[in-house]
């Protein structure tokens, strides 16, 4: 119970008549008057609001999306009084991103009236929606009356596959990609002018006597590759990034990338791992493959322990005897520096590795930033140490012979798969 101003005024009314009836006798017991109406009154109240009760009906996706912004609809109604006035306090699960948002409004007997709260999701898992806190005024505006509404509504959060990098694998057509090359596969793509180092075997003899010159043939040569995605559940994955945590950021590059390699026809897996390997789905093709991968990051969470790279590439170098392109998505900076060389060293024998990690904005944005206060010349010293360290351990990896990127959270799917774009057209893998 919180008290309106109308009993406040009547607490205020018994406080002064008591003071006066210290110095008047014939004033003593004249603070008992309002005393009286305000514990009557609210008793009025208590018995008159016990009968009211408030629907509240929410709505809102059932599979929303992680890291997505969605509305969720509160719809409230009444039976009880004729006027109601009712203050809601709107909130989301702590799993979610929301601004709590207190709304004060006149509820009409029989008529539903609909409030809005927008939340983004930060968690991976299936959440209940807490019941909706209300305080119903008392008839007679002396006090605000608690009353809580359970909410019948429950969203799952998935990986995010609707965020789509502008421009990239613009090729891909009914699934797969044409790797266009002179001198082999079947179909000729085009007819165009000899260049040199052109393969004799790619000339055109009769456009060419009808032409006057050389003409080449560009012919097509479909490749699929074979992609496995190693994500790092480690406890750093419990950090902060952006809108969600590492993990969070991880699994949604991880399912758009599964779903680029499904366009383009090519197998993709996926291994989760810390501590040790957790979890290994190996690369296959399709629809089926891809809905395997989802449903696995869907139930992945952060683990205790440190990541270890180095098991999680020697389980992947004995779990298949082809070359894979594997794209380790990892913390570049407080991950044990050896333990990522001696991962690239295990893979790259056999396969292609691409390490990814982020960058901090807000750190890499301190040594310009100008000095507001005596800590700040020696916050930059320590954010340009941050910087310098992550490229070099971008440089030292890139020695050892793997692809290495760093990006910000925002834009950590769009160097992804802009990467996977570039590998396939240049035939890296």
């Amino acid at each position: 119970m919180s008290l309106q101003r109308n009993a406040l005024l009547l607490v205020l009314l018994t406080g002064v008549l008591g003071i006066l009836g210290q110095w008047d006798t014939a004033l003593a017991r004249l603070w008992c008057l309002p005393a009286a109406v305000l514990l009557l009154g609210l008793a009025y109240e208590r018995a008159a609001v016990r009968g009211w009760k408030v629907r509240v009906r929410l709505t809102g996706p059932q599979r929303w999306p992680l890291a997505g912004e969605r509305p969720v609809g509160f719809e409230l109604a009444q039976e009880g009084a004729q006027q109601m006035k009712v203050q809601a306090a709107l909130s989301a699960p702590e799993t979610f991103a929301a601004e709590p948002r207190i709304a004060t409004l006149s509820l009409p007997r029989g008529q539903a009236i609909t409030l809005e709260l927008r939340a983004t999701a930060r968690r991976l898992g299936r959440f209940r929606w807490p019941a909706a806190r209300l305080r119903l005024c008392g008839p007679l505006r002396l006090a605000w009356w608690p009353q809580q509404a359970a909410a019948d509504y429950t969203a799952t959060v998935i990986p995010d596959l609707s965020v789509r990098p502008a421009g990239l694998f613009a090729e891909a057509r009914g699934g797969r990609s044409a790797t266009r090359q002179a001198g082999g596969g079947a179909d000729i793509v085009q007819l165009r002018e000899y260049r040199h180092g052109d393969a004799l075997r790619a000339i055109d003899w009769k456009a060419s006597a009808r032409r006057g010159h050389l003409i080449s043939r560009e012919l097509s040569e479909e490749r699929r590759l074979e992609i496995l995605v190693a994500l790092d559940v480690g406890r750093a994955s419990a950090l902060e990034a952006g809108e969600v945590d590492r993990l969070g950021l991880y699994v949604n590059v991880a399912a758009r990338l599964a779903q680029r390699a499904a366009e383009f026809d090519d197998a993709v897996g996926l291994l989760l791992f810390a501590e040790r390997p957790v979890t290994l789905l190996t690369p296959a093709r399709g629809p089926a493959a891809v809905a395997r991968i989802r449903a696995a990051l869907a139930e992945c969470s952060v683990r205790p322990g440190q990541a270890n790279p180095t098991l999680a590439a020697a389980r992947i170098r004995a779990s298949s005897p082809r070359r894979m392109l594997v794209v380790m998505l990892t913390d570049l900076l407080d991950a044990a520096t050896e333990e990522l060389g001696e991962a690239v060293k295990l893979l790259r024998p056999k396969h292609f590795a691409l390490v990814c990690g982020l960058e901090n904005p807000r750190i890499t944005a301190l040594p310009a930033a100008p000095a507001r206060d005596a800590l700040d010349p020696f916050r930059a010293l320590a954010a340009a140490e941050y910087h310098r360290t992550l490229a070099g351990n971008v440089r030292a990896l890139r020695a050892l012979g793997a692809a290495a990127l760093t990006a910000r959270p925002e834009q950590l799917d769009r160097a992804v798969l802009a990467a996977y774009q570039r590998f396939r057209r240049e035939r890296r893998v």
